[in-house]
């Protein structure tokens, strides 16, 4: 294997594919980078064997052949390289020579038939997005996700296609966001499956062209996400996603509008001397008024009242301050619309007119 690259074409897939490749590897061979030449191509794949991530790049004066190198020595090498210059790399036996003007390096490396292959089911569903819409709608979704719960179905993304509607899902049991869409096309059919929490946060990182479209094919076992010259795939969540429809069949409260960057500025105030670990703030919500306040183990305490319209009953409820900010800060409107369940179970946060986001919370104990 033998081909001359820009020190660009080589870093902006190499910095795209390195996100997967773990540092700690129970398989030496899965810290490299499989490099590949063929047709004046060369494919780079870098995997954890959950997710893999495929790049390709046009290149010249190449021979074929492949090996795998070690993925963060060469793209480190890559980045202190000087900007706009031409690269070099040359197989000669179980080593990588690579050259650019007067610097030369020697990479020790594995063979590539010892790269593992990345197993995938036939994927019989299939839908294109735009990956701006694509990009908004786990924008408002992923901070929901779980990390190392127990229950490993939170530790994930819900992803459900009804024909030509999109609906997202992640929470990790004490706050939920759905954000909801219309795709192009009919798909003519109906799915639910849960992408693992690496996986979106991978595929979140990657999707940096808002303008391109994107082509999601899935199967019950496996995604594979292709944006432009990347292939994105990684295995799915076996399990059943909790049904959450529940929470939308009860008893609600008046709803609460208030200006979003008041709530916010108020939250955050008063956060500042809630309990560190907890976060806890009571809300007393009365008729025009609604006092935020906490205290902490050193008896501080924080205060602040704001202004509102509500003509329903006196409540007195408490919440984690930061659960609340993740979601005001996701609202595109001015405003906020607080909506408690009657039996004190949870509260909705989402827009006045706006419906393809909500933001759910459940209350805390103080």
């Amino acid at each position: 294997m033998k081909f001359i690259i820009n020190r660009e074409n080589l870093l902006t897939p190499l910095q795209q594919i390195v996100g997967v490749i773990e540092k700690r590897q129970t398989m030496p061979v899965l810290a490299n980078v499989l490099m590949a030449v063929s047709d004046d191509f060369l494919t780079l794949t870098g995997t954890d064997l959950e997710i893999q991530i495929v790049a390709k790049v046009s290149i010249s004066d190449a021979r074929a052949g492949s090996i795998t190198v070690p993925a963060r020595k060469l793209l480190d090498l890559c980045r202190l390289l000087p900007s706009g210059a031409d690269i070099q790399l040359d197989q000669q036996n179980d080593k990588v020579k690579l050259v650019s003007s007067r610097s030369k390096f020697s990479l020790s490396c594995l063979p590539a038939e010892h790269y593992p292959e990345f197993a995938e089911s036939e994927m019989d569903k299939q839908f294109t997005i735009n990956a701006g819409k694509f990009k908004k709608a786990l924008e408002k979704t992923i901070f929901c996700m779980a990390n190392q719960d127990v229950r490993y179905y939170l530790n994930g993304l819900m992803l459900n296609i009804s024909n030509n509607k999109m609906k997202l899902v992640a929470s990790d049991g004490h706050r939920l966001s759905i954000f909801e869409d219309t795709l192009e096309h009919e798909t003519g059919y109906e799915a639910r499956i849960i992408l693992p929490r690496k996986g979106v946060l991978e595929l979140y990182r990657l999707l940096d062209n808002l303008e391109t479209e994107l082509t999601v094919m899935f199967s019950n076992n496996n995604i594979k996400i292709t944006i432009g010259h990347l292939i994105f795939t990684a295995k799915l969540v076996d399990a059943k996603y909790p049904d959450f429809g529940k929470v939308f069949q009860q008893a609600f409260y008046e709803p609460i509008a208030i200006p979003k960057l008041v709530l916010k500025d108020t939250l955050t105030r008063v956060a500042v001397l809630a309990n560190e670990k907890f976060k806890g703030v009571t809300f007393d919500i009365t008729s025009n008024s609604m006092k935020i306040s906490t205290h902490n183990p050193e008896h501080d305490e924080a205060e602040e009242e704001i202004s509102i319209d509500y003509q329903g009953e006196e409540l007195s409820i408490a919440f984690n301050a930061q659960y609340l900010l993740d979601a005001v800060s996701n609202l595109d409107s001015d405003t906020a619309v607080l909506t408690i369940a009657s039996n004190a179970s949870s509260c909705f946060i989402d827009e006045p007119s706006q419906c393809e986001y909500k933001f759910i919370v459940m209350p805390m104990r103080l």
